[in-house]
């Protein structure tokens, strides 16, 4: 009878085999989720980074553009001088456009504002003119040209507006 206590003993009971079993298929179920959780988590932080990376990449000569634009703005008042050297003029010309042309290549973008409504988000009035010759909050000239980069602001137009006339 000893070998049969023995026995007896050595085999587990199936209700407890079954509560370990179920305990351990939900520490799997547990674990796996983890898992894909973890594997969702570092796909979101992969693209994040990845679209952080070509924002950068996209947008790190904004800076350089910037700070070539009062170069730009000088050009642009030099080419709007009287020279009596047409041939300097016309080189100065030249020189302009390349330059111009160079930075248009690299993402800057002319902000059109003569004539167009005012836009404080565009531009920034310096000058209010009562007149009747242009509809109210009109761009009636610009004082220096606005620029976008690649469809951001990087600097607004100063305008002159007009506004409708006082009554007397």
């Amino acid at each position: 009878m000893s070998d049969q206590t023995t026995t007896e003993a050595q085999t587990p009971d199936p209700g407890e085999l079954q509560k370990e079993l179920d305990q351990l298929a939900g520490e799997k179920a547990e674990l796996q989720d983890r898992v894909l959780r973890a594997q969702a988590e570092f796909q979101n932080f992969r693209k994040r980074v990845d679209r952080e990376r070509s924002e950068l990449y996209e947008y790190a000569s904004m800076e350089a553009v910037r700070a070539l634009l009062p170069v730009l703005d000088d050009f642009e008042r030099s080419l709007k001088s009287h020279s009596a050297d047409k041939e300097y003029v016309k080189g100065m010309e030249l020189i302009y456009q390349r330059f111009y042309d160079g930075l248009k290549k690299l993402g800057l973008e002319p902000i059109v504002s003569t004539g167009q409504a005012f836009d404080p988000h565009v531009h920034h009035a310096v000058d209010m003119v009562e007149t009747e010759e242009a509809p109210p909050d009109t761009v009636l000239e610009e004082f220096q040209r606005g620029y976008n980069f690649k469809g951001r602001m990087l600097r607004p137009a100063m305008v002159k507006v007009a506004v409708e006339p006082q009554a007397k």
